[in-house]
């Protein structure tokens, strides 16, 4: 059993940045995968994740996990850098007039190189451009990468609330 904090954050106006520029170095495309697979989530879940204790979407069936996957109000986009994916993240749509960024993360070999600022700002300001988008959401945990609430909160995000909790 470990103890574990989650932080809850929101942004209720489109940031004041632009849209962010690559970092130096290798092209990168950002991809929108429509009607994705599960087994394409599952292994950008897992292969960004497995440090860092991500379970949750292990627990569902395979049918569960393709109607969220697949949900018309989600949507998933892949980073792609030297032909290998580098990151991810989803947002969704389903709760009217909020945005939550349900998930984000780079693969370990990307960590470090300035990518995962470029990707929020692009997660943020994709989320911003929905229709009737009034606020976005996003959460985390103690578990996750130790620059992480501080990365999100960079991008504009604010915490809301705490929530203490074990888990096994």
């Amino acid at each position: 059993m470990v103890d574990v904090t989650v932080t809850y954050l929101e942004m209720d106006a489109r940031p004041s940045y632009p849209r962010p520029h690559q970092p130096l170095g290798s092209a990168a495309a950002l991809l929108h995968a429509e009607n994705p697979p599960a087994w394409y989530y599952m292994s950008l879940y897992q292969a960004v994740g497995a440090q860092y204790d991500w379970v949750d979407k292990k627990k569902l069936s395979e049918e569960d996990l393709r109607a969220y996957v697949q949900n018309p109000k989600r949507a998933l986009f892949t980073l792609i850098r030297q032909g290998w994916p580098a990151g991810f993240f989803m947002l969704d749509n389903t709760e009217e007039g909020v945005c939550d960024l349900a998930i984000f993360g780079l693969v370990p070999e990307m960590v470090g190189q300035g990518y995962g600022k470029f990707l929020l700002q692009e997660a943020v300001h994709t989320g911003w451009d929905g229709d009737g988008v009034e606020k976005m959401t996003v959460n985390t945990c103690t578990l996750d990468h130790p620059r992480a609430l501080a990365l999100y909160q960079s991008a504009g995000f604010a915490p809301v609330r705490q929530v203490h909790e074990t888990r096994d």
